[in-house]
């Protein structure tokens, strides 16, 4: 079974970006507020960075080349917002 992330595109990147330009300016992040985070990424992306140490982007916006064990992190609620909206 496929997740909403891994199937065909849900409206692109210009979709995501000015939802997120949205969310930003609704939810008030500031400066920083996503490096305290996990952040959902495709999984091959995630992949493809692992091998190749290209940057990837959350559905956030934040791009970053990850290091970092996810599991210590609350999830982003950016990211975690637009990706349930994307699952209906």
């Amino acid at each position: 079974m496929s997740t909403p992330l891994e199937g065909p595109d849900h409206g692109g990147l210009a979709t995501l970006d000015r939802e997120l330009e949205e969310l930003i300016r609704e939810e008030n992040i500031e400066p920083g507020d996503h490096e305290r985070f996990s952040h959902y990424v495709k999984k091959d992306k995630i992949l493809e960075s692992a091998i190749t140490g290209k940057p990837v982007r959350a559905l956030c916006g934040k791009k970053w080349t990850p290091g970092r064990d996810p599991e210590k992190f609350p999830v982003c609620p950016t990211c975690k917002e637009i990706y349930e909206s994307l699952a209906k």
